[in-house]
């Protein structure tokens, strides 16, 4: 949405509140997104997703409508969380995440440290092999240039992203099967694949942290302390801000079709 779509959007000749230089960072900073999980079948006879993992940022599914599952590898080893209308499921960075889709699975994602996610704080269950070798995992995990994907059919795009689904349920049987081998201490090799992808990007992840979470933290922690102090700080400085769904299809996300919102925060 452009400043101008937003002012026209506002009643009442209204101050449009959601200019880039006046809109406040979204709650706690982090953010949001819909979810339709894939109906793909698989070769396991389940329908849904592609596994992968978060190196920095904590995920939450709240359960819009519809029924599965999310199939987890974590320290607590592998374990199966029911997704149904009214639960709310959450977990840390490093766990391995599969979304099992039963029914028309919706759900409204929850994603901590908003914009790390879009800048690639997920990787895919991928074969060791492909995970060791940069240039393999790039290629692997792309579906296109943001002008090809924006042209393709949609029957194009969804081949590509049930190749890159298959490729790492490959990995992710693999992975599942050392765990259950040799316990939670098996992911330390994925872990360290992991990170070992991420880190030419830690540079540009403290500069979005810091326009994000960090920001909304350290903005509160300096609101109780002049609450403590007896005075009001930022209340006289209150803001509402909107903002309209990104236009277009639905994305083709890693577990199914996304709809998402420009939440973050633009103000310097």
């Amino acid at each position: 949405m452009t400043s101008g779509e937003a002012r026209a959007s506002i009643p009442n000749g209204a101050p449009d509140e959601t200019a880039p230089d006046a809109r406040p960072i979204f709650p706690g900073g982090v953010s949001v997104s819909r979810l339709a999980v894939y109906d793909w079948p698989a070769e396991d006879g389940l329908r849904g997703g592609t596994p992968h993992l978060h190196t920095a940022s904590a995920e939450g599914y709240v359960v819009l409508s519809g029924r599965g599952a999310v199939q987890t590898l974590s320290s607590a080893g592998a374990g199966q969380h029911e997704l149904e209308p009214g639960r709310v499921v959450w977990f840390e960075p490093g766990t391995v995440h599969r979304l099992v889709d039963d029914d028309a699975l919706e759900l409204l994602v929850v994603m901590a440290n908003a914009g790390l996610p879009e800048a690639g704080d997920a990787v895919m269950t991928f074969p060791a092999a492909v995970l060791a070798d940069p240039a393999a995992y790039a290629a692997a995990a792309s579906l296109g240039t943001a002008d090809e994907i924006r042209d393709a059919p949609e029957h194009l795009l969804a081949d590509r992203a049930r190749a890159r689904r298959d490729l790492a349920l490959r990995g992710h049987r693999e992975w599942s099967a050392a765990v259950e081998q040799h316990g939670p201490e098996a992911l330390a090799e994925l872990h360290a694949l992991a990170a070992a992808l991420v880190r030419p990007r830690l540079v540009e992840w403290e500069r979005i942290l810091d326009a994000s979470a960090a920001r909304a933290a350290s903005g509160t922690a300096q609101q109780l302390a002049t609450l403590a102090a007896g005075g009001t700080g930022a209340l006289g400085e209150a803001r509402v801000a909107h903002a309209d769904a990104r236009p277009g299809r639905p994305a083709f996300g890693m577990c199914g079709r996304l709809t998402t919102w420009p939440l973050g925060a633009t103000a310097a």
